[in-house]
């Protein structure tokens, strides 16, 4: 069944397989532990509105007989691609409101079907929405629209064609996602090393058409440092750049399709460059008085030349809500790896570094060959921050459930306007959460989730209590000021999450516009009709 795996289906509405929901009474256990911890959150704990009681508005589109066998019309498919994994998204899900389903979704098996998808949406008239694991948290797949849409699912599209072990690189479509590559890859000792939060079920094609953040931390931070080359399909044709190391051939064919959001085409498959299978690890949990203290030495190990796979930094109130620390200070998150050398120096010099601003190990450092798959670690403060950071998004449609606001937002920043910046956002979110939730007790806590020479990337959590029914319009008034703080402070809109819907007010300011028009021209060029994923970037 599409969108199923081993005869599973995904939830319609949240995080997850079907079965892999809480039944109502642990649920509802879960939630009182969380409320306790928290301190805040009350009222009967909600459940969900099954997929049988949600009312779609009836399909405006009937696929022609030719796609029929690639298309599905039901409730199951046009609500489970309706909306993507942010907060917004889940308490929808959650409460039966999909506003803008699809009229169709289609599944292709290859680029002949998908080929034909786009040439019948285009003369249909109807938005054109790729779709790889659903996971945006920007509303990157939501069409919100007059004209009738049909949701492109590629997931079908998921195999390793091929691989060079001479140039370390595989040839992989689209639509495999985290886990399918890494198996296939496994067979060859090789692996990508490209962990998102989302890895369970997010896929290449959608890594690379948002820029994700994965695994490094520092170095290859984004999956554009791992993209050889892309291959897309568009409705005038194909775009296939030339596999090369690099090239100074004119702006890069590539970095045009990396970050387009399904604008430009539809991303099929891509060379990457793949790494063979870590040998040895090093990893320690590093405590520091304050977060600033800690923010200096992740700029110290960034600026080394160590280049430390893992460099996270939790303030001292996302260390203690994620169990990773509760002393009240901040801690970093440490760790190195190598298929090639152990990594005793460099972590004895990353810790001396920490040590230079005020760092203590917590524990004792860790060196060992590595489990099978996924970070750092899997023990000591490492490993309980690297298990509830895997666990978060299960934990959030409980959180919805019980009557708490959790969502995050992400920026970049210089070091010589780190300080200031993480202040002034971090006060303007306090600010608007009290004004949005009242002023009792409520959490925004930040980390650093990549570091580079020049700056880093803080991402910022907020939990708080909601207000049944209003929990959009709350959520909407936190994100908006804290949004207009980072561009007033020179922030980015996101470091690694998308622009998709919800960013575009602020990206549309963030870019300079001569870009804006060299985009609209480009997307004209490809998409003369507009039916590419309208309202994101550009509008057409």
């Amino acid at each position: 069944m599409p969108g199923a795996s081993e005869g599973r289906r995904l939830k319609h509405w949240g995080w997850g397989h079907e079965d892999q929901q809480l039944p109502d009474e642990q649920v509802v256990q879960a939630a009182a532990g969380i409320r306790a911890h928290l301190g805040f959150g009350e009222g009967e704990v909600e459940r969900p509105v099954p997929l049988e009681e949600v009312r779609l508005r009836p399909s405006r589109l009937e696929p022609p007989p030719a796609l029929a066998g690639i298309c599905d019309t039901g409730d199951y498919e046009r609500a489970s691609h309706a909306l993507g994994k942010s907060y917004r998204d889940v308490v929808r899900g959650f409460r039966g409101r999909f506003d803008h389903p699809p009229d169709v979704v289609a599944h292709p098996r290859d680029e002949e079907d998908l080929s034909a998808v786009l040439e019948w949406a285009e003369g249909a008239g109807a938005a054109a929405i790729p779709f790889g694991g659903g996971t945006s948290v920007v509303g990157g797949v939501e069409y919100a629209g007059e004209r009738p849409s049909v949701t492109i699912d590629l997931r079908a599209l998921d195999r390793v064609l091929e691989v060079d072990q001479t140039s370390r690189a595989a040839r992989i479509q689209a639509g495999a996602t985290g886990p399918r590559l890494q198996e296939q890859l496994r067979e060859h000792g090789l692996t990508l090393r490209h962990f998102p939060q989302s890895f369970e079920y997010s896929t290449l094609g959608g890594w690379i058409a948002t820029r994700a953040g994965g695994h490094f931390a520092t170095l290859w931070t984004h999956i554009d440092d791992l993209v050889e080359s892309v291959r897309a399909l568009t409705p005038r044709g194909e775009w296939e750049s030339r596999r090369l190391p690099g090239s100074g051939a004119g702006p890069s064919p590539d970095r045009m399709l990396i970050g387009s959001e399904g604008t430009l085409g539809v991303i099929t498959e891509a060379w990457v460059r793949v790494h063979a299978r870590p040998g040895f690890r090093a990893s320690a949990g590093v405590g520091f008085d304050s977060f600033q203290a800690g923010a200096e030495a992740v700029r110290a190990l960034a600026q080394s030349g160590l280049h430390p796979s893992n460099c996270r930094l939790l303030d001292p109130g996302e260390a203690a809500f994620t169990g990773a620390a509760s002393d009240g200070r901040a801690l970093l998150v440490l760790g190195f790896e190598s298929a090639d050398h152990p990594l005793d120096a460099w972590l004895s010099r990353a810790l001396e570094l920490c040590g230079d601003h005020g760092g203590t190990p917590i524990g004792e450092p860790r060196l060992r060959t590595p489990p099978d798959e996924g970070d750092q670690s899997r023990g000591g403060a490492e490993g309980a921050w690297r298990e509830a950071f895997l666990q978060a998004p299960y934990m959030r449609d409980t959180l919805v459930a019980a009557g708490i606001i959790s969502e995050t937002f992400e920026s970049a920043i210089t070091w010589d306007r780190f300080e200031a910046f993480v202040a002034t956002v971090r006060r303007t979110a306090e600010r608007a959460v009290a004004e949005a939730c009242g002023n009792g007790p409520a959490l925004v806590t930040c980390r650093l989730t990549h570091a580079y020479p020049d700056g880093a990337a803080p991402y910022f959590t907020v939990l708080a209590p909601a207000r049944r029914g209003s929990e959009l319009e709350q959520w909407d008034q936190i994100k908006a000021a804290a949004s207009a703080a980072i561009e007033a402070a020179g922030g980015t809109i996101t470091h690694h999450h998308a622009v998709g819907r919800d960013h575009r007010p602020w990206y549309d300011r963030q870019r300079p516009e001569p870009f804006a028009a060299a985009l609209r021209a480009a997307k004209a060029a490809v998409d003369p009709a507009g039916i590419l994923n309208p309202g994101v970037l550009v509008d057409s």
